[in-house]
């Protein structure tokens, strides 16, 4: 069987491969997703993705700041719901495990933990590796800085 092949999820009444790369930030761009909440974080986007139904095969903090992630869903499911329901479900979880950042982020009149905005493109199956691969290295990419050298294998 190719490989391109394998990628096809086949549904009730239809076969598909469609995946986006969506990111978006913390409010202000505040630095508070550090690496010590960062596996916690990444395990509520994926509880939230299998109750929906969709799949995030990569996800990745970038500078403490903001997520990118590679998520694959049915056609029944928009762009629009899938981050509705990671953005506003992994707040209300997130607050609920640590209170101490209510004080910074739930305001009663600004109850936000995300930046309204997002990105999101659609990745065809050529562009699946290469976003993948992308997301995958960016917390060590961003890590790295400006102007330091890459370090040989």
């Amino acid at each position: 069987m190719d490989t391109k092949e394998l990628k096809y999820t086949h549904g009730r009444t239809s076969v598909y491969n469609i995946n986006y790369h969506i990111v978006w930030g913390t409010k202000y761009r505040s630095k508070w997703m550090t690496a010590d909440i960062e596996d916690e974080l990444k395990d509520i986007f994926r509880q939230i993705a299998d109750e929906h139904g969709f799949i995030i095969s990569h996800i990745e903090i970038g500078k403490d700041d903001h997520v990118h992630m590679l998520v694959s869903a049915p056609p029944k499911i928009s762009v629009t719901t899938i981050v509705s329901c990671l953005k506003g479900t992994s707040a209300f979880r997130f607050f609920r495990r640590h209170p101490e950042l209510k004080a910074m982020y739930w305001k009663s009149s600004d109850r936000h933990m995300w930046s309204p905005s997002y990105f999101v493109e659609s990745i065809g199956t050529v562009n699946e590796d290469a976003v993948a691969k992308y997301i995958d290295d960016q917390r060590i990419k961003e890590t790295r800085g400006p102007g330091r050298p890459r370090k040989c294998k």
